[in-house]
């Protein structure tokens, strides 16, 4: 594993050129705390048709869990969504991020602490970036004297996570107790390893 390439030479540190499957859609990237209960929030959104967890931000290229959380690599636990902005504007999207979470935390989200779950939106566009710093200023009057510790950054290499990962939640987690994905639900997400 080379952990000492060079920034010019860093494919972790590329911009994420991947393409949505279908033309219409676009890339949304956050990070919220454990990708988990984030992506299953998602993933009931209507006009949201792929949810996927990973890594990014970080100078390692091809992450694993097991790595990014040794807090060696700089990564953020991200969800990477394809949407339909006809459907769910990024600014919907936006508004659940800031819901998820807590944005004044340095780091830590609940019980996990560490870089990886560090608050930020990842933009693919200046569109994006655009309402990104809006919303975030909007949040701020908001929470008033509390500061807001979200990063607004562009979206880097996107390393998927290993796919056990993938709508873990939906799938059960680790009790086996499955949580709906279904567009709409309102249930309460529950976090379980």
């Amino acid at each position: 594993m080379a952990t000492n390439t060079t920034i010019g030479n860093n494919p972790a540190l590329d911009p994420d050129t991947d393409t949505p499957d279908n033309p219409g859609l676009e890339f949304a990237q956050f990070g919220a705390g454990c990708f988990w209960g984030v992506e299953l929030a998602f993933q009931r959104v209507p006009g949201v048709v792929k949810t996927e967890v990973g890594y990014s931000q970080g100078h390692v290229p091809d992450p694993n869990y097991k790595l990014v959380c040794s807090g060696t690599t700089n990564h953020v636990e991200v969800i990477r969504i394809q949407y339909d902005p006809q459907v769910s504007p990024y600014t919907n999207l936006l508004s659940l991020f800031w819901s998820r979470h807590d944005p004044t935390s340095v780091n830590q989200q609940g019980n996990d602490v560490g870089a990886q779950y560090r608050s930020g939106i990842y933009y693919y566009n200046e569109t994006q970036a655009q309402l990104a710093q809006e919303s975030k200023e909007a949040k701020q009057l908001e929470l008033k004297e509390k500061e807001i510790v979200t990063e607004i950054l562009p979206a880097k290499r996107f390393y998927r996570a290993e796919e056990y990962h993938q709508q873990y939640l939906e799938k059960g987690g680790g009790k086996g107790l499955k949580q709906s994905a279904e567009k709409g639900c309102t249930d309460p997400i529950r976090c379980y390893g």
